[in-house]
């Protein structure tokens, strides 16, 4: 990679309600789909930064960061995703922001691909972190 090259990095929580359901938003941006909860670091922010900053601004809550289970490359953005296994932090409302219209607790099986995946890696988690290209 040369000095100039750029790349995103991004930071997402897998949080599971007490059915193992999936926490989603759905995006009022871009594409309008579905996806955890996180995104991209700013200048100069940690990956634990900007996840903290990203579930208060986009639920209106805090959480509890459990451990880092996978790092995936998406070649199409050429971007890096660190997903980490969190859970919401005391009896707060989720509160959504206006980068999304709807949240919901999802079974693993309506996700997407590359969705599910990362998911069965979070909750299977053994100590390794994980890391594929998609």
């Amino acid at each position: 990679m040369g000095f100039d090259d750029t790349y995103r990095m991004s930071s997402h929580a897998v949080i599971t309600d007490d059915r193992g359901r999936v926490l989603m938003l759905k995006a009022t941006y871009g594409s309008l789909g579905w996806g955890f909860p996180g995104g991209a670091l700013d200048p100069g922010e940690t990956v634990l930064d900007a996840l903290h900053r990203e579930c208060m601004e986009e639920l209106g809550c805090n959480v509890r960061i459990c451990y880092l289970s996978g790092i995936y490359h998406h070649r199409g953005v050429n971007s890096h995703a660190l997903i980490f296994r969190c859970e919401l932090l005391g009896d707060m409302p989720i509160t959504l922001s206006e980068e999304h219209s709807e949240w919901r607790y999802m079974p693993i099986e309506a996700l997407t691909p590359s969705q599910r995946k990362r998911v069965e890696d979070c909750l299977s988690f053994t100590g390794e972190v994980r890391s594929e290209i998609f």
